[in-house]
């Protein structure tokens, strides 16, 4: 108990520390405060717009499945963006557009897991187009995980290098919330078996020691939540199908589906509840690095995989005392290879704790530190807005 509470005040140090860093380093350039208007409480919203500055965001790894320990940083620059304005029945109508992020990503795990890369997700508002492009290398050393008949739960360990890019945009339906579009990923990947057993597992094949994977899909998603860092009310829909095919260069040809929702409520002037409900479906020949599994806080990446998956999670934040908020959640969900064995697959539970901190009230942009549990694996993790980003 004492370790996890050195450990939350040790991140949280690391935290502000990057971020006063940041700001005096730009201090010279331009007076600009970092005390909000209405309550004088640490606020970085006006260095964010007028400065066009950036929040370095420290990444603190504990995922089992790397090597339970590493660390990073994802420089990330926000920039506000303008409104649409509509005319409707005479009416003029103002819907706020999110802000568009351009960012770095670094990290180092103990187990010699590393990754380098940079993303931009924006808005084309006269077109009302959101789009989001990701490229990035990785050395990745990862260990997955079968359930072997009279030996049980086993695990196999691997190394990844791999070169994925990712590509989406979505064009919003009149003035409506309603946004479709396509996807598209890229995935170069060369796979070799680390694990102590002599032989390699028989659930790889081949073909998937060195493989590319294309695929493209279309995307269709209602969003009307009332901030994109933070919610307070509101829903996001998501669904898309997405094929991979040797017509676009890949190696595998199979259908993945994924569907979730994030619905958020307002219960009381300090309590917001929050819901989500998330799964996945493959048909066909998928690699085994790329299949369906469980994505909750606690559970580590790749523990529980199928060729299918579902997942529901309740989460509650209680601004308990002016800026600052205490998180409460918990989970449950299957990962399975067909619906007839939904009855006769493990049950995941999760459940943690966490807090927050409005640091940017003008964004509604809320940073913390959450520690959750499942059932047999622990991990934390520094929250940059929602937990819930897909």
């Amino acid at each position: 108990m004492l370790q996890t509470i050195y450990t939350r005040k040790i991140i949280c140090l690391v935290l502000f520390t990057f971020i006063c860093a940041t700001l005096h380093a730009q201090h010279n350039k331009k007076q600009i405060s970092t005390k909000d208007s209405l309550d004088g409480a640490f606020d970085v919203s006006d260095y964010l717009i007028d400065a066009n500055g950036f929040i370095p965001i420290p990444i603190i790894i504990t995922e089992p499945a790397i090597g339970g320990f590493g660390g990073g940083i994802a420089p990330v620059f926000i920039q506000k963006q303008r409104p649409y304005i509509d005319s409707i029945d005479g009416k003029r109508v103002v819907t706020p557009v999110a802000p568009s992020l351009t960012g770095g990503l670094a990290f180092y795990t103990v187990n010699n897991t590393w990754l380098a890369g940079a993303f931009r997700s924006g808005t084309f508002v006269k077109s009302r187009i959101k789009y989001l492009v990701f490229g990035a290398y990785g050395n990745i050393n990862m260990s997955f995980y079968r359930t072997l008949p009279a030996v049980g739960e086993k695990k196999f360990d691997f190394n990844m290098k791999t070169v994925p890019i990712a590509l989406q945009a979505t064009k919003r339906i009149g003035v409506s919330h309603w946004y479709a579009g396509l996807k598209y990923l890229f995935l170069k990947t060369d796979v070799e078996y680390t694990g102590s057993h002599l032989l390699p597992p028989d659930f790889v094949t081949p073909k998937e020691y060195s493989s590319i994977v294309s695929q493209l899909g279309a995307v269709v998603e209602l969003d009307n939540r009332d901030n994109t860092f933070t919610p307070n009310k509101g829903f996001k829909v998501h669904f898309d199908a997405i094929r991979s095919d040797n017509i676009f260069g890949s190696d595998y040809d199979y259908w993945h589906l994924n569907y979730y929702m994030y619905a958020y409520k307002t219960i009381s002037k300090k309590l917001v509840g929050g819901w989500r409900v998330d799964g996945q479906q493959s048909f066909g020949d998928q690699p085994f690095y790329l299949k369906p599994s469980l994505d909750m806080r606690g559970v580590p990446t790749a523990r529980y995989q199928g060729n299918a998956d579902i997942l529901t999670e309740l989460e509650a934040r209680w601004d308990f005392y002016k800026r600052w908020s205490i998180m409460l959640y918990s989970g449950t969900g299957k990962a399975f290879d067909e619906w007839k064995d939904f009855g006769s697959s493990l049950w995941v539970y999760t459940y943690g704790t966490g807090f927050r901190y409005l640091i940017a009230r003008k964004f509604g942009l809320r940073m913390g530190v959450d520690v959750a549990f499942s059932n047999s694996d622990w991990a934390y993790y520094i929250v940059f807005g929602s937990n819930w980003l897909k």
